[in-house]
């Protein structure tokens, strides 16, 4: 399709929805007003009042907005004809979005809702206008808050009235301070945090409605006289007492299912995921502590822990019920593939025990086949793709590890996991074997955004048992297209490596950092004790060469625009690898590359860089197109369209680049001189389809900078001379790039 015949239609489009838009008030009745914007503005300037926040106690809101500009849901429901016996209407008034009709009423309680809300900042004497500027049938309501100034705490009192609260509440170093302005939030957050106190320390029957605050106010010296009142508990005669303290007495264990008494769990895992202790204080914290952990268990499906008191006394009995999953599932699952346009199919079949030892330990071992029909291959006898693989995991809900108090087991969420793999690959080119074993350990603290993995021994041992000669003597012993890292990556190798990584997310900031190397326990034994060095001076193992490198990558997230209509995300990647001693080129797993949909969008996956390389052998491009080092600076706007539909305006920029100059990737080192000038950048927009527990996603991304040509190359500034078919790159997608 030409470019003209792509960009008329959807201009066409454009324009008639933007109509529909402008003519939404053609429909509406004499005396009524399409609401057209909602604004809440300050008559001055005020750290504690944040505009956009207040504007959720606005209860009408107008027409929504694509991008926050185009308000293209009203456009198309008002392409809808009258006639609603018509589906085309019916469909359009479905999708779109009805005019949004100025309310009065809604108006002045919004007002009443603003003032209550700026009064509950300590704003007491605020007062809320509300203006209306019309044009023609469209209404901008404007709401304009007068806060006034703040009232200040001039006293702190309190009136508890259980002396054994009192006696307890007396350590207790409260939020509330004289001089403190009056904040109605704060009251709140007081009340929560005594309640889940008290709760903490064996009140059981305590919740936050026994605490209510007394202000008495000056109008005069806009001070207040702040009492906290807790109140004794009442009976269900209406009788008044002091609150109950609670210990916990018996611990029984119990199956949910009323047909099955035998809960399939070794006692010594049921003590250990219970923090309740018999004699110890009723805690909140130690019941849902009890409740996490038990719900992590692969063999639980279900939990509920009930509470008897006993009688005249300050007892509970607690019953923990626990309904398990059935241990043994057996799975098949059927995929598709397409690589490069191959197209292919491969299954899987997964046995998974989810209770192997009693103890919640899961076994899954999983057989998967694929094959691949490949086509343009010339000098080679076969042409298909044949994958077997045979994997397996077993992981352990906790850590399994010697010299750790039970303490530090018992405060962390942890699970220890062993997994091996043998994975067979028959290409046309060449057959390889991989093996790989490993021991590594997921934990993170509770009640903490904090994760952390360490990876203590992973092993991987690739060898090629046969490669063909059309192979060998066109790209590995060829002098004329030499390629040492296409070499490198297809003789035996083995690598043996630890990691460490650790990552933090609070919804709005996500860092994830990761650390590892290879090598340098084989490398200090060989040096050790003597070993033959081969060529380029390199060890072996078992005859095998290994690989020594040291790798870190950190990834940075932030939020710059929470909210549920539109967000504005950052995103910062960095990644560095150097390849040393024993190796001079990085393995193929290991090295990076960019483009695709999670980098630099206006490229396809692995066809840009290092640096200013630009691949001209479209057989080899993926082991050239590969680097030590990477760089990913992405900025993308979101918002909300409709249903489950969001939308994105995104900007990327970066690149790869190799650490070392190789003959095989001119211009692909790197420089810091040149790092600006190395930078591509690529801009577009996408699609999404959030359901929630998974993200769909649609991106089109264009070249705006192209760093493989040179400056005075149409190219090179590819967002001024624009050419679909050479700089548009369609990417789909599951979950968001970051």
């Amino acid at each position: 399709m030409k470019r003209r015949d792509f960009l008329l239609p959807a201009l066409l489009s454009l324009c008639v929805l933007l109509l529909g838009s402008c003519s939404a008030t053609r429909d509406i009745p004499d005396g009524e007003m399409l609401l057209n914007r909602v604004e809440v503005v300050a008559d001055g300037k005020y750290r504690d009042i944040n505009t956009s926040q207040l504007k959720k106690y606005v209860r009408q809101k107008s027409n929504s907005r694509w991008f926050s500009a185009l308000k293209i849901p009203l456009g198309v429901y008002s392409l809808a004809g009258s006639d609603s016996a018509k589906w085309i209407n019916r469909t359009l008034q479905s999708l779109g979005e009805a005019p949004v009709i100025f309310d009065s009423v809604q108006a002045r309680l919004s007002c009443d809702n603003l003032q209550l809300a700026l009064q509950n900042l300590g704003y007491l004497d605020a007062q809320v206008e509300f203006y209306a500027e019309r044009k023609g049938k469209k209404l901008d309501a404007v709401y304009v808050l007068h806060p006034g100034k703040p009232y200040y705490v001039r006293t702190m009192g309190y009136d508890i009235q259980d002396t054994a609260i009192a006696r307890l509440l007396t350590t207790d170093n409260g939020r509330l301070r004289q001089g403190m302005r009056f904040d109605v939030n704060a009251l709140n957050d007081e009340r929560s945090r005594l309640t889940s106190l008290l709760r903490n320390n064996g009140y059981y029957r305590f919740h936050k409605e026994y605490i209510t605050f007394r202000a008495d106010s000056l109008r005069e010296d806009r001070q207040v006289d702040l009492t906290l009142v807790l109140k004794p508990y009442r009976t269900g005669e209406g009788l008044t007492t002091a609150h109950t303290r609670y210990k916990i007495g018996d611990i029984t264990y119990a199956s949910g299912a009323p047909d099955d008494s035998v809960i399939h769990l070794r006692s010594a895992v049921l003590r250990e995921n219970t923090f309740l202790e018999t004699g110890a204080h009723f805690s909140e914290d130690d019941l849902q502590n009890t409740y996490n952990h038990f719900g992590r268990l692969g063999a639980v499906r279900y939990t509920n822990i009930s509470f008897q008191t006993a009688a005249d006394t300050a007892t509970l009995d607690a019953q923990v019920n626990l309904q398990t999953n059935k241990p043994s599932t057996i799975s098949f699952q059927p995929e598709g593939t397409n690589t490069a346009g191959d197209l292919g199919a491969a299954a899987s079949l997964t046995y998974q025990n989810r209770n192997l030892f009693r103890g919640s330990e899961a076994l899954s071992i999983r057989l998967r086949g694929a094959y691949e029909a490949i086509r343009g291959l010339e000098g080679y006898r076969n042409q298909d793709f044949i994958e077997y693989s045979l994997e397996s995991r077993l992981s352990f809900p906790r850590f399994i590890m010697p010299f750790l108090s039970r303490e530090i087991r018992r405060g962390t969420i942890a699970t220890s996991e062993l997994s091996l793999l043998y994975d067979t690959q028959n290409r046309p080119e060449f057959h390889r074997r991989v093996v790989s074993a490993g021991w590594h350990y997921r934990w993170n603290p509770q009640n903490h955004h904090d994760k952390y993995q360490l990876d203590l021994i992973d092993l991987n041992y690739v060898f090629m048992p046969w490669i063909s000669d059309t192979f060998r003597q066109e790209y590995l012993e060829n002098t004329t297209s030499y390629n040492a890292i296409l070499r490198y990556n297809y003789e035996d190798l083995f690598i043996m490596k630890i990691g460490f990584g650790y990552s933090y997310n609070n919804g709005r900031i996500a860092v994830k950092t990761n650390l590892e190397t290879a090598g340098n326990l084989l490398h200090a034994g060989s040096r050790l004790f003597h070993a033959r060095q081969y060529d380029e001076g390199q060890y072996r193992v078992f005859n095998i060469a290994y690989a020594q490198y040291v790798k870190a990558d950190i990834d940075f997230t932030q939020n710059l625009l929470p909210g549920y209509q539109d967000q504005l995300v950052f995103h910062f990647g960095l990644g560095l690898a150097y390849p040393y001693g024993n190796s001079r080129v990085l393995p193929f797993e290991k090295r990076y590359f960019s483009g695709g949909a999670n980098s630099v969008r206006g490229w396809s996956v692995r066809s840009l860089g290092p640096g200013r390389y630009k691949g001209r052998d479209g057989n080899i491009n993926f082991i050239t197109q590969t680097g030590d080092m990477k760089l990913d600076l992405n900025l993308e706007y979101r918002t909300h369209l409709f249903w489950k539909f969001g939308g994105a305006l995104f900007l990327d920029a970066g690149n790869i680049w190799t650490l070392r100059a190789y003959d095989e990737q001119p211009g692909g080192q790197f420089k810091l001189k040149n790092l600006l000038s190395d930078l591509a950048v690529s801009y577009g927009l996408g699609l999404r389809l959030n359901f929630d527990y998974f993200i769909i996603r649609f991106d089109l991304g264009m070249k705006a900078i192209n760093p493989a040509y040179e400056t005075e190359d149409e190219e090179h500034y590819a967002i001024i001379h624009p050419r679909l078919g050479r700089d548009l790159a369609f990417h789909f997608a599951v979950g968001l790039p970051f």
